[in-house]
């Protein structure tokens, strides 16, 4: 497999490591493309497709209008849950209170197949890091009720943690 560099180098905001990303846009078409979504302008995107709107930038960070600047906020499985609950209840984002941590899914969907460190549409989610994220999806089955399932936009795929772990969060409403 070829791999092209895109989007090539950004650095995470602490100034400490570089994610070089890349990008194979040969051998297949991207699973993202940016003429999918829809830039609200507002911090988050529209994916045309699935009519879902998402925040640009990590809980913790801060959308800059080309940029999310600050450190992604690692959270608890319920703190981040608690954290969309309190963005509602305090007026929302984007003229929206009906946030929420998104399925495994549906933060799939997000994911840019033909992408490496992060696999992510960097215009779309710039600043992404290459590492794993809360869904709202739980484990079932006896003795897995401590359990959600997270997805890397790094190497690792998705799976299942204990959800007292640590992992970034990124928030995603649906039109109704």
């Amino acid at each position: 497999m070829k791999r092209i560099a895109c989007v090539v180098v950004l650095a995470i905001s602490s100034g400490t490591a570089l994610a070089n990303q890349q990008c194979d846009t040969k051998s297949y078409p991207l699973s993202t493309p940016t003429e999918r979504f829809t830039d609200n302008r507002d911090g988050t995107v529209t994916d045309t497709k699935s009519g879902m709107t998402w925040m640009r930038c990590a809980l913790g960070q801060r959308w800059t209008g080309s940029r999310c600047t600050g450190e992604p906020q690692a959270l608890t499985w319920k703190s981040a849950q608690d954290a969309a609950s309190a963005l509602n209840a305090a007026g929302g984002f984007a003229n929206h209170r009906d946030w929420r941590m998104p399925h495994i899914p549906e933060l799939a969907m997000i994911v840019e197949r033909q992408c490496a460190n992060p696999r992510v549409n960097l215009t779309l989610f710039p600043d992404t890091p290459a590492t794993y994220f809360w869904t709202a999806t739980t484990r079932r089955g006896p003795g897995k009720e401590g359990e959600a399932y997270r997805l890397s936009f790094g190497p690792e795929g998705a799976g299942p943690d204990r959800k007292d772990n640590l992992h970034y969060a990124r928030l995603v409403r649906a039109d109704k």
